[in-house]
């Protein structure tokens, strides 16, 4: 069953380029939809036991070390939430750009799934490169002087990450014989200088490819100069899985026990989420904004990674499936406006919710969710979050965690009022709201973080009776 994973958005990739390019741009939405949809139902009840049938047949086709548990299970999930949601904002452009763009954002989709299924360093390297340069593809696909800008610098701090990486595995194996998760394990109990240096080189791998402070230099303008179904995906699920989903992954199966890596994660999430949440007050477009937000959101997810504990890992996984619902959501809404005025500077911006109801008010449920206000979805894990600090006394992680939270509301309730409340802006009277597509993705991503957030104690009652709380 994993192989399908993988085998599903490539024979997307190549069934959108087999027929004219007048047929596969009508096309391209519906079959980019149904794979994702596909694994979103697939991927959330791979663990009921009721796919395993398929494994035994499809293993030949593509002999990798692939498993799929609950943590990867619901990281397959929300990569298919997310890349719905881009798809769903779509791409400008004549036929052969819309088609090469839905061909490689089914190119990222697999790459992505192949990094949360693999269970070996070399494949992790090798599925993160996909991963890596369809991105880059797609942050540059418009041409546009500023996207190009950007996709540069996302592809010069991402090629020292590989490079990181690339001596990180090659010390591992010539110290261990072995780039697998538990023979690497089992090396780190008697670790020399190879590993520790390894180890080093993992950290800042990770937080390069996660956007974690003072990595980050890339994600503000590759967000906010990429088209906006790239922004969605970028912010919504890329940063996740090759940064956050790594760190977790690899400090609970591969570094766990290494209270050094731990504690230099927690360190760098409490910067990136101050840092983070003090730069998007300095910005004047809503896109950077936003980009800014996530830096800081990151922090949150790696501080409670680099803490260990159940309920820190807990509240760091809850996070990335909350942060991909509101910041999709919010990144949707982005493209909105700038679809609807052609621009997201916020001194050109005002009273928007007049015209576009559904936009404005979606961003609301999406800036609170990000601020941790209850009873929304964002608030659960944050508190999640905090109280893991509380219990293990790191009281200062937790102030800093708390006080962001209090800086968070304040600078979106600011993006929220600048853009949409308020007196209507001079030129925009014969706006009108966005078109279905945006809408309906918008309301659709709002319900779930509402229910999502509504429905969360009911989980914890779920949670106790099986035995994990």
């Amino acid at each position: 069953m994993p192989v399908l994973f993988l085998l599903a958005p490539l024979c997307g990739v190549f069934a959108l380029n087999l027929p004219k390019r007048s047929a596969a741009v009508r096309f391209a939405p519906w079959l980019v939809g149904l794979i994702t949809v596909s694994q979103a139902i697939v991927g959330i009840t791979s663990q009921l036991g009721i796919w395993q049938s398929t494994d035994d047949l499809l293993r030949p086709i593509m002999p990798l070390d692939l498993s799929v548990d609950w943590f990867t299970a619901i990281m397959l999930f929300a990569i298919a939430m997310v890349v719905t949601a881009a798809n769903a904002v779509g791409f400008d452009g004549d036929d052969r750009k819309k088609v090469l763009a839905r061909s490689l954002l089914l190119v990222c989709m697999a790459g992505m799934n192949g990094v949360v299924m693999v269970r070996d360093l070399l494949s992790v390297y090798v599925f993160l490169e996909i991963t890596a340069v369809s991105c880059f593809a797609l942050i540059a696909i418009d041409k546009k002087i500023e996207a190009i800008g950007g996709a540069f610098k996302y592809y010069i701090l991402s090629g020292l990450a590989t490079f990181a990486m690339i001596l990180a595995n090659a010390l591992v194996f010539m110290k261990v014989g072995s780039l697998k998760f538990v023979d690497v394990q089992a090396a780190l109990d008697g670790a020399g200088i190879e590993l520790q240096i390894a180890l080093t080189l993992y950290v800042i791998a990770l937080c390069v490819k996660a956007g974690v402070a003072p990595f980050h230099g890339w994600l503000p303008d590759a967000h906010a100069s990429a088209p906006n179904a790239v922004s969605v995906l970028l912010s919504g699920v890329v940063i996740k899985v090759a940064g956050a989903y790594l760190i977790i992954r690899l400090l609970a199966d591969v570094f766990a026990g290494q209270a050094g890596a731990g504690r230099a994660f927690m360190v760098l999430g409490a910067f990136s989420i101050a840092l983070g949440a003090f730069g998007a007050i300095a910005q004047q477009d809503m896109k950077r904004v936003l980009a800014f937000s996530s830096v800081s959101q990151m922090g949150y997810i790696v501080l409670a990674a680099g803490l260990g504990t159940k309920l820190a890992l807990m509240g760091a996984i809850i996070h990335i499936i909350n942060h991909a619902m509101f910041k999709s959501l919010l990144f949707v809404n982005a493209a909105a406006v700038k679809e609807q005025t052609g621009t997201t500077e916020l001194d050109q911006l005002g009273g928007l919710t007049e015209r576009m109801p559904a936009t404005g008010w979606t961003s609301v449920v999406g800036l609170l969710s990000a601020a941790g206000v209850p009873p929304t979805s964002g608030f659960w894990s944050k508190l999640f979050i905090i109280l893991a600090l509380c219990l293990e006394g790191q009281w200062v992680f937790a102030g800093i965690a708390l006080s962001m939270s209090i800086v968070t509301l304040g600078y979106l309730l600011l993006l929220q009022r600048k853009v949409f409340f308020g007196k209507l802006r001079a030129g925009l009277e014969d706006l009108e709201e966005a078109r279905k597509s945006l809408t309906g993705t918008a309301i659709v991503l709002a319900t779930m973080t509402t229910i999502a957030g509504l429905a969360f104690p009911l989980l914890l009652i779920v949670l106790r009776n099986i035995g994990y709380l």
